[in-house]
This record gives structure tokens, sequence and C-alpha cells, in this order.
């Protein structure tokens, strides 16, 4: 029989060496643990490299780990040096003990046998919402905890739709929502505003639209896939939607709406704190479907996991430092904190209750979905680079959006069998 621990250290060294490829930015060896790290120390990375230990994102580690007895030695790294430097700590048998990652990361990282389930570690998720636990399962198992979840929305501007003559509740569906646009161009007023770049950020402001159509990431060209994408090639064709979409990040997109001429934009939950910075009057609606109701929306927000140790016996430990960080309590301060909608239902009527705006956003949360859920796992990067390169496609002209999906769908196939 192989021994486990050099079986993971040789899958990750072959998941290493193509995620680092695939990586932007070099990795850091600030903060990472020492070979001789003591049996009370316990080492948490996370993806917060703006919070330092003044903050109470760090005060709360430091709390949960006296809470276990145990020291808390934090790093905080960039999202995508993390993943990287959690890759190559799990080779070099030197991962942390708890590891806070990107959602879509953790499929990539369960593959790869970095992680261990919440059935081995003991960690409680009956409380989490089953759409946001989602994200962090791959076949059948379960490889973490969400600290909380964002997710996207249309925020509108008060005044245009009030000189268009556009009641924001009537925007139910497609229909009522194009019909909006129409109204706001007629009153020499902008549309809407998106991010379509070719990345994955363009991917992820795209999937409402997907989804909301009823198609599916296995079929990227079935009929409900083509009308979400005519809708948007519709939009731009008619003037409802810039051209600048197609090299629209979520911060360029936000920014156009922020300048005060656009009905609408499609963007997130970060962007709050901005929106009371603009200026002008704005609310929030769920993002439609085509033919009424809320769209799955992809959720954003990071998973609490616990990485392979040899020394397993630490492993309670570590469920208690993710049982505190993901308490009712600390999850409320902490989601507040990071702009996130909380993970169960209990802390999401706290938060509405403290702040009735967030109640579009608890909404949105509640009808969205893993990017990486229906067991696509790691498939799903090779499924999103060719769906943006079909919306990128069919908004530039260079093919229709029928075409453009055949085409993606072929090259999803072809690199996912």
């Amino acid at each position: 029989m192989r021994n486990p621990s050099l079986s993971r250290r040789a899958a990750c060294c072959a998941l290493f060496a193509v995620v680092l490829t695939a990586l932007s930015g070099a990795c850091s060896d600030a903060g990472a643990p020492s070979s001789g790290t003591s049996a009370q120390e316990f080492t948490v990375w996370d993806p917060y490299p703006q919070f330092d230990a003044s903050s109470d994102w760090v005060k709360l580690l430091t709390k949960c780990g006296a809470d276990a007895g145990v020291a808390v030695k934090r790093s905080g790294f960039d999202t995508t040096d993390l993943t990287t430097k959690a890759l190559l700590a799990a080779q070099q048998g030197d991962s942390p003990d708890v590891l806070i990652v990107d959602n879509p990361v953790v499929s990539t990282l369960a593959e790869a046998g970095v992680l261990t389930t919440t059935d081995d570690t003991k960690v409680d998720t009956a409380a989490i919402e089953p759409n946001l636990l989602a994200a962090g399962q791959l076949n059948g198992k379960t490889y973490g905890v969400p600290i909380g979840a964002n997710t996207l929305a249309l925020y509108y501007n008060k005044k245009v739709l009030d000189a268009a003559g556009v009641d924001p509740g009537t925007i139910t569906d497609w229909e009522s929502l194009t019909a909006a646009l129409a109204k706001v161009k007629a009153a020499g007023k902008k549309g809407i505003t998106f991010s379509a770049i070719g990345t994955e950020e363009g991917s992820f402001q795209f999937l409402p639209w997907f989804w909301g159509s009823g198609a599916g990431l296995t079929q990227l060209d079935s009929p409900q896939a083509v009308a979400a994408l005519t809708l948007w090639t519709d939009w731009l064709k008619n003037g409802y939607a810039p051209n600048s979409v197609i090299n629209n990040t979520q911060t360029t997109s936000w920014q156009e709406f922020a300048s005060g001429g656009y009905a609408f934009a499609e963007n997130g939950t970060w962007q709050l704190a901005n929106a009371k910075k603009t200026g002008f009057e704005y609310g929030i609606i769920p993002i439609p479907a085509a033919t009424g109701g809320t769209a799955p929306a992809p959720t954003g927000g990071e998973f609490v996991t616990a990485p392979v140790r040899d020394d397993t016996a630490r492993y309670a430990t570590s469920a208690r430092l993710i049982g505190c960080l993901t308490s009712s309590d600390n999850a409320y301060t902490t989601d507040t904190t990071l702009s996130y909608v909380a993970a169960t239902d209990a802390v999401q009527a706290k938060q509405v209750a403290a702040n009735p705006d967030l109640k579009v956003w608890v909404e949105a949360v509640e009808a969205a979905k893993g990017r990486t859920s229906d067991n696509l796992g790691t498939k799903y990067p090779k499924i999103s680079e060719p769906l943006w390169g079909a919306f990128q496609a069919a908004l530039s002209g260079s093919a229709s959006p029928q075409d453009a999906l055949r085409a993606a769908q072929a090259s999803a196939a072809a690199a996912t069998k």
C-alpha cells in the first residue's frame, strides 16, 4: 500500500506545476510557518492582506485561538498567491492548520488531496445554506464552511429612472427590463453597464443571465444559452448598453454607473460603500430570470478549510477554530466587515434587521449558485474560458450568438473529457 502522504504530495506537485503556470504573481516566503512550529501554535492563512494586527478580523483570530487554548499564527496573502502557496505547502508537507480560500479554489485543492473533509474534522455544517455549501462540495464530500457570500444584483439610479417614467418595482423579467431600457434611451439617458471582459470576471457577470435563461454549463449552446447571449448582443445593437462593456472590468463598469448617467449597473455587494458615495439616490433590485423571479447569480466569498496534516490529532483544534470563525456571533461581525451576506438564515435575519438595505442581497444570495456546483469541480475553468470567448465574439460582432456558443461548447467538451 502506498504511503498516503507521499501520494498526496506527488499529486500536489503535479497540480502545482499547472497552477504555477496559469496563475500570475510570484510566491512570497513571508508568513510561511517554520518547520519547528509549536504544538500549541496553529497556523491560519487567509486572503485578507489588507487587515493588520489592529483589525477586527485579526483580533477575532486571536480570540478564537485563545478560546481553543492555542496561539494563532496568521498570515494574509493575495488571493492568487495564496492558492499557489497552499499547493506548494502541501507538496512540502507543511500546510497551515486552517486555510481560507476563494470558493472556486476549493475543488482544485480538494482534487489535489490538499483538504480534509468536514467528516474528517467533524465540522458542523447543518446550519449552512445548501446552495452556498455546494460551492465547497465535490463527489459527495464537503471540504469546508463558507464564511459568507457575495453575489450580483442590479443597482439603479432613481433620478434616471424617474426621468424615463420607469418604476423599478415593475421589472420582474427580461421583457420588462428591456422595456425599461428602451424608455431610458428614449428619455435621452444611458441604459445598463456591466462587465463582459474576456476573463473570469466577465463569466461571473454573464452567469446570472445564462442560468436565468435555464441554461446549464454542460451545454453551452443550448437554446436557452443562445437566448441569454442574444439578450446581451441586442442590448448593444439597440444602444441600451455601451460597447465599452467588452473591455469593462467590474470596477470600470461601476465607474461608468457612478458617473450618474446610467440607469442600471450589474455589480456586487462589495460596491455598497461606494454606492453611498455617488451623490445620487440609488436602489437595488435582483437580476431577473428570463420569465420571472430572481436569476441564480454566482456566489463569491471564501471557505474556511482544514488542510490535510500528518498529525491528525490537530484536526480537533482546527475544527474548533473553524467553528469559532463561522459561529453566528462572529460571522455577523466578520460578514459586515467584508460586505458579505452570512451563510446561515439566523445571521442573515440579524443582518437585515440591522440594515434593511441588505434584504435584496439576502434574496439574491438565497437564489445564488456556486460556479463549481453540480459537481463540476475543476472542470469549471475549462468551461468558463470558452464561455467568455463566446460572449466576446458575439458582442464584438465577429460571430452570431449561436455560432459563438456552438464553438464554445465544442472547446469545453474537448477540454473536459
